[in-house]
């Protein structure tokens, strides 16, 4: 992603190191020293280091990060320097993003649908693990790598409807009579099969790894097929206002004790973090172009980075920022917000909660945008933004 050098003055000479991105002490650094027209993307580097040291440090088996949430070369850099060395891809432009950055970095192809130049090209640029969950794509990748014999395959299986903010459920993966007879067409042609599945964006129940697991192990004994690997996919959550959830290690225990349970002690072991490890590290930081009572008009919205608001009314938690006195007023009231394009569906109901004398020139920092915030923004009617910065504050 391009970033535009819109700030001065930055911190320091050397601001742009590590990260290559201007870097402030705080938000309101960046919005003062801020000479653009747009909204302000921010990173927070320390938040983003921390998630990435729990799930290295806590997670049972090998961790992947999915792209899709945060393709930022600024975070996949901060990743890497973690010690993230898989990536879970579904585009030869994800391949070739990551490649790019990091040779060495084992890449994961688990979109279970993909175009014949997509399998051709990925696997020539060292790609190897790749999804499937019909017998077409799976022949798919047997024509396209020129029947290949070091090929890690994971097939996708489709799981029953849990508590999930996001199900999955309905697009993908192979129900339990076509997993059977892909199991045991796949053995023969990989040199390492495994399992995959997703028990849906921003899980609330850590025991839907254990239901998805218990499920797998019926699978494999039916079919009467020696597995080497499960992925037990995506889904960890990240806290939002109204959505309580459980400390990550909860689901990390919720795996690792139903792994043993169902005897799946001696395979290997994936998953694939996307929002837990980049939401809390990223912000939308948008200006108030006008206040009309209770709802204030924006210069970011649902066709930029705060889709997830409208389209599916997540209340982000919201702070403001002020760099003109008075200091905001204590006492807070809901607010619904309006972003910058014609379109009346870019509106964002909330209720947000801030200062009751928020005004026209104050800033709005909507958090936990770190994952499929910045990702998803359009350029509808001209409105959009190539301003990237970091924040040090943690």
């Amino acid at each position: 992603m391009k970033t535009v050098f819109d700030f001065a003055p930055l911190l320091n000479p050397t601001a742009l190191q590590p990260y290559g991105l201007p870097t402030f002490l705080n938000a309101a650094d960046a919005i003062a020293a801020y000479r653009g027209d747009d909204q302000i993307y921010a990173l927070y580097p320390r938040k983003i280091e921390a998630a990435a040291r729990l799930f290295l440090g806590g997670f049972p088996g090998h961790v992947l990060y999915a792209v899709k949430a945060n393709p930022h070369p600024s975070l996949l850099n901060i990743l890497w320097t973690e010690g993230v060395r898989r990536f879970d891809v579904a585009s030869l432009r994800e391949v070739a993003l990551v490649r790019d950055l990091f040779p060495a970095a084992e890449l994961f192809l688990m979109h279970p649908v993909k175009s014949r130049a997509t399998i051709t090209g990925s696997y020539a640029q060292g790609v190897r693990n790749m999804s499937f969950d019909h017998e077409d794509e799976l022949q798919k990748i047997i024509d396209c790598t020129d029947e290949a014999s070091d090929l890690h395959l994971h097939l996708r299986l489709a799981l029953p409807k849990k508590d999930t903010a996001m199900p999955l459920s309905g697009k993908f993966g192979a129900g339990l009579e076509d997993a059977i007879a892909l199991l045991k067409s796949a053995r023969p042609v990989a040199k390492k099969l495994g399992l995959c599945f997703h028990v849906g964006s921003q899980c609330l129940d850590s025991g839907n790894y254990h239901a998805a697991l218990r499920y797998a192990r019926k699978l494999v004994d039916m079919a009467g097929v020696q597995i080497d690997s499960i992925d037990v996919g995506g889904g960890f959550p990240v806290a939002y206002p109204d959505m309580p959830i459980a400390p990550m290690e909860t689901y990390f225990d919720a795996i690792r004790t139903s792994l043993t349970a169902n005897g799946f002690d001696g395979v290997e072991i994936f998953g694939e973090p996307g929002r837990a490890l980049c939401a809390e590290g990223g912000s939308t930081l948008a200006r108030i172009e006008l206040r009309k009572g209770k709802d204030l008009y924006l210069n970011d919205g649902t066709y930029g980075s705060l889709f997830d608001a409208g389209q599916f009314a997540w209340k982000f938690p919201v702070r403001l920022h002020r760099n003109h006195p008075p200091a905001p007023a204590a006492n807070q009231i809901g607010f619904r917000f309006f972003g910058p394009t014609c379109d009346s569906a870019d509106t964002m109901n909330g209720p947000f909660y801030l200062p009751a004398d928020t005004c026209e020139g104050d800033w709005v920092e909507v958090q936990n945008l770190g994952a499929y915030g910045q990702t998803l923004a359009t350029q509808f009617n001209g409105f959009h933004s190539g301003h990237t910065v970091a924040i040090l504050e943690d």
